[in-house]
């Protein structure tokens, strides 16, 4: 939409506040709101506010930030009150001197896909985020919001009635809701949307992140994307679909003379991702949770492999359907929902784009064996490394991975390690409830 286009909607929507939104380097929203009267005005020159105060951001003496709107990004928040209906624009962050800002996630992601255009290609994604629903305990720990399992439906059960409506909300916010679903765990739940680039997809899971918490919040509940939030049971991931396309709307993954119908282009990139994937963990499990959810013995994937039919390898290949070509894509099952989704998926790209760039040739698949049942010495023969065991380790990595440290350019990686750094010092220091049941009579 244009300038004209974009005031002539937000009048028809009634719209009396608008939030400019960006994000910080470990994924936080943040945003800057403003009365309706004042969007002409933004939308012209944009809006200038201190970034010295934002993780990753300016330094003191450089705080000066400017906002440019993305008009493309526009959406009404459906659960403000009509008197007072806010809208959400995603920004671009910029210079004083109106240069993009290198410290910008999203403007990193934007401006790789802009690469790859001149490429003649299109990196698109389809996430599948999972979350727990929790009553409001009082601080006492979490406990599940409903009983269902696996695909589970009640025509009374609250939870069927709370996603029903979290699918509507983000379908009026131009997410296109393909299914919803009770998950394993209890209050588990997922709804997946409908793929799309890169750049709007990472729009799309900040934008669902946040109205689901929202939407949650009125129905009393607390909404968590927690990767493990209790202990025994499935947690929460983001297994992510991915593809390339060209301009013309060809999935370029796609091969039919293939045993898995994949192209060599495709063979390459999840080459690239197998390579890096130890270093790629930091930014797609990002959190100190996120390292116990990666165990053995759940569904989340913890060695590097890939396979079509086995979900204990950490890339898959869904199965490929007869005249659906452009279904042909690789799942990567690591990423979990506490990401920053630009980042993650600038790192997928990073990876993969290396596997392209030196033709790369991935080990034979994983198919028909269960990973976790191989002991040591016989994963090592076949060589299947694991994925780090903490975030510590994780970062360790990322910092020896050159493709993904330059990717992300000086600012931006310097900031994410400085922030993921201080989480796990931050961990590191405190004593857990395990340790008091585990140690304070038997030390």
């Amino acid at each position: 939409m244009d300038k004209k286009e974009i005031l002539e909607r937000v009048k028809q929507d009634n719209v009396k506040f608008i939030s400019f939104q960006f994000s910080d380097v470990t994924g936080k929203v943040k945003s800057v709101d403003a009365p309706v009267a004042q969007l002409e005005g933004a939308l012209n020159d944009g809006i200038w506010f201190d970034g010295s105060s934002v993780e990753g951001f300016a330094r003191i003496q450089e705080s000066d930030m400017h906002l440019r709107v993305d008009m493309d990004t526009y959406a009404v928040l459906p659960w403000t009150p009509d008197e007072m209906k806010r809208a959400r624009f995603f920004c671009d962050i910029m210079t004083p001197d109106d240069e993009p800002f290198a410290g910008d996630p999203r403007g990193l992601l934007k401006r790789l896909m802009a690469e790859m255009k001149e490429e003649g290609m299109i990196f698109n994604c389809g996430p599948e985020p999972e979350f727990f629903l929790f009553k409001k305990n009082g601080g006492l720990g979490p406990v599940p919001h409903d009983v269902g399992g696996y695909f589970d439906f009640s025509a009374e059960d609250e939870a069927v009635q709370v996603r029903t409506e979290l699918m509507y909300a983000l379908n009026s916010m131009g997410l296109e809701i393909e299914v919803g679903h009770h998950e394993v765990a209890l209050g588990q739940h997922e709804i997946d949307f409908r793929f799309a680039d890169a750049l709007r997809t990472a729009d799309n899971v900040m934008t669902f992140k946040y109205t689901v918490k929202a939407i949650a919040a009125q129905h009393g509940l607390i909404a968590s994307f927690m990767p493990k939030p209790i202990f025994g049971i499935n947690g929460s991931g983001m297994h992510t679909h991915m593809s390339l396309f060209d301009e013309k709307g060809n999935n370029l993954f796609f091969n039919n003379d293939d045993e898995f119908k994949l192209s060599e282009l495709a063979y390459s990139f999840i080459a690239g991702q197998l390579k890096h994937a130890r270093a790629l963990s930091a930014l797609v499990a990002p959190t100190v949770n996120s390292y116990k959810r990666l165990v053995p013995g759940y569904e989340a994937p913890v060695y590097v492999g890939w396979a079509q039919r086995n979900r204990s390898a950490l890339v898959r290949i869904p199965r490929h359907n007869k005249g659906q070509d452009k279904s042909t894509r690789a799942e990567l099952r690591c990423p979990d929902p506490s990401c920053n989704p630009y980042l993650a998926f600038t790192g997928m790209l990073l990876a993969g784009r290396d596997g392209i760039k030196n033709k790369l040739t991935p080990p034979k698949p994983l198919n028909n064996i269960n990973i976790y049942k191989l002991s040591q010495d016989e994963r090592k023969a076949k060589g299947i490394q694991a994925l780090p065991s903490s975030l510590l380790e994780a970062v360790q990595e990322l910092e020896k991975d050159s493709v993904l440290t330059q990717g992300l350019g000086e600012e931006i990686f310097s900031a994410f390690h400085r922030a993921k750094m201080h989480e796990w010092d931050d961990f590191r220091i405190r004593v857990t409830d395990w340790e008091v049941e585990t140690y304070m009579e038997n030390a």
